[in-house]
């Protein structure tokens, strides 16, 4: 048993010795029935949470009103839920009221999920089943607790995670569910940005991110939270280029390539040809004249809109605006590709790019030089320590402002071109190439 499990399962001997009914409950237990890991543990039980509290000192209850009390382990925290039956849901999102329960069963079918819905007894390592759960996961089915249509009105959210559970888990959606989903799919504007935004991360990030926007476009979730991303479709490229056919298609493999990729990798593989569609034109052959400016304009836009952390939506934006220019790797200047393979996150570019070629020519050979270029060149001369300085400039004779740029700029240059190895002959060039601005 491992110590995260170890560790929850003290928590809940610890309420069963106090008279209380104790269960895993949840993703955890739908997990261990699958023969995985799980990476935690919730335990749901009929004590209180201010009994949780009592018991455990020093828990946390943030989600106390929803019966929810977060016990801190150094092995992970562990989420204890009080037994609860949900009122209505007003807001398509909360229960306008919270019950407790007296039933685990009770407490279980205001679930979403079946394969959710399982309970264990950590004690006798026995399933409590009482939602059908262990059989859809047998028969690999995302199936709600109950009406679908009620259930995904009650919390719209719950939509996208049905495609998100299919979609990591490589299950299939229930007839009735996906249905449920492609009448109910507009709604999903009523979820907050950052909650849809939290939901397409986990899709692009949790192992099957080409399944996960088959299933948003199934499901007719796609137009509505991605209209840019659903308007890939049908939009040729040159085949000579691009024999693998339009930009959906081209997007949707390399989506499909993605290994563990970081949120942000895997945004810029989704949006690096979102500018195409508006810059179609055919002139002797399909052309898509500044869709990497257009596309780097909307990608922002379109991540501001999910409310994604400024940081991040800079280092996406770079990848959608710098994922044309290993095309001409080859003729680059020393100096411009080396300030190119030292740009911020340079591995996600080039990862980027060798996704790219794999999902539609095939052809490495710019990413292999570029890869070659940044394994072979030390740190120090990809970003050397600057041969002079403003306070030199100003020494020299020259007046702070726009020339200082210019200057420091042409400098870098020789010296990453190897022209320049120290200070004087720095000095020297300066003095050579800006003679009549010297001394102004």
């Amino acid at each position: 048993m491992d110590s995260k499990r170890q560790a929850a399962a003290k928590i809940a001997r610890r309420l069963r010795e106090k008279g209380f009914q104790a269960y895993f409950v949840g993703g955890c237990v739908r997990d261990l029935v699958m023969g995985r890991e799980p990476a935690d543990y919730d335990i749901a039980t009929n004590a209180t949470p201010q009994t949780v509290t009592e018991l455990f000192p020093g828990s946390l209850t943030v989600g106390a009103q929803f019966g929810v009390v977060v016990v801190p382990r150094q092995e992970g925290d562990v989420e204890v839920a009080t037994f609860r039956s949900d009122g209505r849901y007003t807001d398509g999102r909360h229960p306008a009221e919270v019950r407790f329960a007296k039933t685990a069963g009770e407490d279980v079918r205001r679930r979403d999920f079946t394969i959710n819905g399982l309970l264990l007894d950590p004690k006798k390592s026995q399933i409590l089943d009482y939602v059908g759960g262990q059989a859809d996961i047998r028969a690999r089915r995302i199936r709600t607790i109950g009406d679908p249509m009620e259930r995904f009105s009650e919390d719209r959210l719950r939509m996208l995670r049905a495609v998100r559970f299919a979609a990591r888990l490589d299950f299939t959606l229930d007839p009735a569910a996906l249905e449920a989903i492609q009448k109910l799919a507009p709604a999903i504007h009523g979820v907050s940005a950052e909650r849809v935004r939290d939901e397409i991360i986990k899709v692009l990030t949790e192992s099957r991110a080409r399944r996960g926007f088959e299933l948003l476009d199934l499901s007719g979730l796609l137009k509505e939270v991605l209209p840019e991303i659903k308007a890939l479709q049908g939009v040729a490229q040159p085949p000579e280029f691009h024999p693998e056919g339009d930009v959906w298609t081209h997007t949707l493999i390399m989506l499909e390539g993605l290994r563990a990729p970081t949120p942000t990798l895997a945004l810029g593989v989704l949006l690096h040809d979102v500018g195409k569609p508006s810059t179609f034109t055919i002139r002797e052959r399909i052309r898509f004249d500044n869709h990497v400016e257009v596309g780097a304009r909307m990608a922002e836009e379109i991540l501001h809109r999910l409310r994604l952390p400024t940081k991040d939506i800079e280092r996406v934006t770079n990848l959608v605006r710098h994922h044309m220019r290993f095309k001409d790797f080859p003729k680059m200047r020393r100096s411009t590709a080396l300030r190119f393979i030292r740009m911020p996150g340079f591995d996600e570019h080039l990862e980027l790019h060798r996704l790219d070629c794999l999902s539609s020519h095939g052809d490495l050979t710019n990413y292999e030089l570029a890869q070659t270029m940044l394994e072979e060149t030390p740190a120090q001369q990809i970003k050397p320590a600057p041969l002079v300085t403003g306070d030199d400039l100003i020494a020299a004779g020259f007046k702070p402002g726009p020339i200082f740029k210019e200057i420091l700029h042409a400098v870098e240059d020789a010296q990453l071109e190897g022209k320049l190895r120290s200070r004087e002959e720095a000095l020297t060039m300066v003095s050579e190439q800006f003679p009549l601005k010297a001394g102004a």
